[in-house]
């Protein structure tokens, strides 16, 4: 395998990713593509690049997309507010279609740029292969969903096949109905059935800040529950960090938090002795 062919020039040192590369060998990496982060063209041009490498390179990936920007979009195009309780979007009947419309055409932006670069992706989602069988989150919140068994046979069969699943966050539950997910939760579940080497998180902040806003490289999960309970960590955090103690606490080996809008930020955490992120260890 020629790495300077493959790698490109402002990637990770060819050095660095020798070391790492024998590291992931038959190893699974869960990749949550936050909703935030994918709004800029040319930083969602760049995941499809790292994704590509990372296939050239052998590693077998597993991609949940979010897609909270674009919902939105669409939901004030039709003039819906929407609500929210605990940070979860209330979902009726017709915000369910809207947002499994929405996901779904998303899903499908990512498997065909991928296919226009010679490599496929499969769309996983409520209309085709779905993968997760949901409960309700509460009435309350209507079609919100909580996943509750995950289909790891689907998913194994794509990756053996050499294709890169491409999962939306959205469920079947009673009476084959659609519900929607919280796409960490979703990436978190598919992660520890699959149980994978590392769920990265990317999202449009550079990862774990200590009390001087400087960003924490690595962290234990007792480390991280002094940092809630001392404040370091606030509200809008707090979920996310609650799917990585999750995750690490069930079959996962590492989970990153990683900046979304740094080029090449999945190489960078994979291959790198720095990472691009916050890891999160048990």
């Amino acid at each position: 395998m020629n790495l300077d062919t493959i790698l490109p020039k402002d990637g990770p040192a060819i050095e660095e990713v020798k070391k790492y590369i024998n590291k992931y060998n038959d190893e699974l990496i869960v990749i949550k593509y936050g909703g935030n982060v994918f709004i800029d063209r040319q930083i969602f041009d760049n995941f499809i690049t790292d994704l590509t490498i990372l296939n050239k390179l052998g590693l077998s990936i597993v991609v949940v997309h979010g897609g909270g920007p674009r919902i939105k979009r669409e939901l004030d195009k039709s003039n819906i507010e929407s609500k929210f309780i605990r940070g979860l979007r209330v979902t009726d009947e017709k915000i369910i279609n809207i947002v499994e419309s929405v996901l779904i055409e998303f899903n499908e932006d990512i498997v065909s740029s991928l296919k226009k670069r010679g490599f496929n992706g499969i769309s996983l989602n409520t209309k085709e292969n779905n993968v997760i069988e949901v409960k309700p989150e509460s009435k309350e919140l209507g079609f919100v969903g909580i996943p509750n068994k995950i289909n790891v046979d689907i998913i194994k069969d794509k990756i053996s096949k050499n294709l890169i699943p491409i999962i939306s966050p959205l469920g079947l539950g009673y009476n084959n109905r659609t519900y929607n997910i919280n796409g960490d939760n979703a990436a978190g579940a598919i992660a520890k059935s699959l149980k994978s080497r590392r769920l990265l998180l990317m999202t449009n902040v550079e990862g774990v800040l200590d009390k001087n806003n400087k960003l924490i490289e690595e962290v234990s999960s007792s480390e991280i529950l002094k940092m809630i309970k001392d404040g370091t960590i606030t509200e809008g955090m707090i979920p996310k960090i609650n799917t990585c103690l999750d995750a690490i606490n069930n079959n996962v080996t590492a989970v990153a938090i990683i900046d979304g809008r740094k080029k090449h930020s999945v190489l960078f955490e994979i291959f790198s002795d720095k990472g691009s992120g916050t890891l999160i260890r048990k």
